[in-house]
């Protein structure tokens, strides 16, 4: 968990106990409730961090990436620029591209030298679905991990809520076999079981913003690649037809 949110739930804890505090004077399901909330939170933290270092590559490769397609003036130019810029998903297209486009060119009829006419691709449909294959594959791995974020937010809320009424049924049943409904007697027991939700709020809130963020940062790829798809097919169809 963040050490902004232990340091604010140390500051809103009575006598100023922190968050281990509360985990070495909980009970077993407490204890288990926290810990996995705990887990959690740093898979989320460790997925945030390695996305937004793997985003920040790719759009870097792809801007220096596409200064070399619409530089060169063969494919085989950019497929040797290609090799050195592997974290750009619009590499991986061109590659599926290039490829599909030399395996139709080479089950054709060998070109008369000095011909470059005769370079024809067969199918322009299979071309198409051999690209839009490639989109699927990257944004596949662009977008791995990040739906982990989505399940974080949506359950570690509840899993926190779930502490909170056990460690209050605890508390009630320690408030009937003490027979004391003194204050000083319940809150202790009442601010271990709110200390369940407030870590899974703790662990919910940052992932859920980090879903929404690397979620639009998915789209806004998947734009940029399925633009970069037609302008590959323009250029296959104006060249290889």
């Amino acid at each position: 968990m963040p050490w902004t949110s232990i340091a604010l739930l140390q500051a809103a804890s009575p006598e100023g106990r922190g968050l281990f505090d509360f985990f070495t004077q909980a009970g077993p399901v407490a204890k288990l409730i926290l810990a996995l909330l705990a887990l959690f939170s740093l898979f989320s933290w460790a997925i945030m961090l390695g996305k937004l270092v793997q985003f920040r590559r790719a759009d870097r490769q792809s801007s220096r990436f596409l200064e070399a397609f619409h530089r060169s003036a063969r494919f085989s130019e950019v497929n040797a620029q290609a090799g050195k810029l592997h974290a750009s998903p619009l590499v991986g297209i061109f590659q599926a591209g290039y490829a599909e486009i030399d395996s139709q060119i080479k089950q054709s009829r060998e070109p008369e030298a000095g011909d470059r006419r005769d370079y024809r691709i067969t199918s322009i449909a299979a071309l198409q679905r051999s690209l839009t294959r490639a989109v699927g594959v990257e944004l596949l791995g662009v977008s791995r991990w990040i739906s982990f974020l989505a399940t974080t937010a949506a359950a570690t809320p509840f899993i926190g809520l779930f502490g909170t009424v056990w460690g209050i049924m605890m508390a009630f049943n320690d408030i009937g076999t003490s027979g004391s409904t003194s204050i000083v007697a319940v809150a202790p027991g009442i601010a271990e079981a709110l200390i369940n939700t407030a870590a899974g709020l703790a662990a919910a809130i940052p992932a859920l913003v980090g879903y929404n963020y690397f979620a639009n940062r998915v789209r806004r790829l998947r734009w940029v690649m399925e633009d970069f798809v037609l302008e590959f097919m323009n250029l296959a169809e104006r060249n290889f037809t």
